[in-house]
Order: C-alpha cells, then sequence, then structure tokens
C-alpha cells in the first residue's frame, strides 16, 4: 500500500488557527472521500498537550469539524521531515520551519500563497483573546483558502501515490 500524503499546518501555539485548519480539511476530505492523505498541526511556540481553544473548537462546528480532542504539540525537526506539505499561517511561521530545517524550502508555504512558494506575504491573523465572531471570522478565511487550494493538495497526493 502505498504511503500516505501527509500535509501539516503551523501557528504559534496550536491551539487555534493550524488547529481548525487541521480540523477542517480533514473534514473537506471527509466529505469529498478523499483517501490516502494525513492531517497535523503543530506551533512554533506550543507548549505539548493543549487543547484547542473553546472559541476554535465552537468555530470548526460551522462545518461539524471536530477538534475537541486535539493536544497542542510543538513545532521540531522531527515533524518536518515527516511532512510532504507545510502550510503555515504566518510568514514568520513558513521562516521559522525553513530555519529549523533549510532542506524544507521545497514543500513549505504560506497558506494564502500555496501552490506559489515563498514566506513573504499575508498571514491569517491569529484570534487568540478575541470574541467567537473573530474566532468564526478566522475559520471562514482559513475555509476559503482550503476550499482554494484543495484540488492542488489532492492532486499532490495523487502524484506521491503513482510515485510511490
Amino acid at each position: 500500500m502505498a504511503e500516505s500524503f501527509k500535509i501539516m499546518f503551523v501557528c504559534t501555539g496550536n491551539t487555534c488557527r493550524s488547529p481548525m485548519a487541521e480540523g477542517a480539511l480533514r473534514k473537506l476530505f471527509e466529505n469529498d472521500r478523499v483517501d490516502g492523505i494525513e492531517v497535523s498541526s503543530c506551533g512554533t511556540g506550543a507548549a505539548a498537550s493543549f487543547p484547542a481553544t473553546d472559541y476554535a473548537i465552537e468555530a470548526c462546528r460551522i462545518w461539524n469539524a471536530d477538534i475537541s480532542r486535539h493536544l497542542s504539540q510543538p513545532l521540531v525537526k522531527e515533524l518536518i521531515e515527516k511532512a510532504d506539505l507545510i502550510l503555515t499561517m504566518s510568514p514568520a511561521h513558513c521562516h521559522r520551519v525553513i530555519t529549523l530545517d533549510p532542506g524544507a524550502a521545497g514543500k513549505t508555504f504560506l497558506l494564502k500563497n500555496y501552490p506559489e512558494t515563498g514566506c513573504n506575504g499575508e498571514g491569517i491573523d491569529d484570534p487568540i483573546g478575541g470574541s467567537l465572531d473573530i474566532y468564526n471570522r478566522t475559520f471562514l478565511e482559513i475555509g476559503e483558502e482550503l476550499g482554494r487550494i484543495l484540488p492542488h493538495l489532492v492532486e499532490a497526493a495523487r502524484r506521491k501515490g503513482e510515485a510511490g
């Protein structure tokens, strides 16, 4: 059996944006019956084993995505090496991934730029400390980006499956 295509989202604390993106993308793949893709997330400043924020969990309910069992994990080189594609929430996150593993530059993208390479561009603002309305707007912004790039993600996974 071919090895799955591994997509990893990166934000700061791994309790808001990247878990929301992970949950939303899993839900999109589930809805479209896409198999062979693993989705994870981590944070550049994350501590281990913290849950997603209550508002992040609530915002994900817009799409019936359940992230209530999410536990944060820090960004480390081993996670970078395992990922086939790394999507970051801000230019700073993108630069941090490449600083930890310069060899990951070709597979690390700013979410809003993908599939264009490079770390410069517009990020997705961190909703931490904001109202549920701010979290909902952040979730919908992430969801809009995921909808835009979904065909690219499926194609990248298909290519890996054919190569494997």
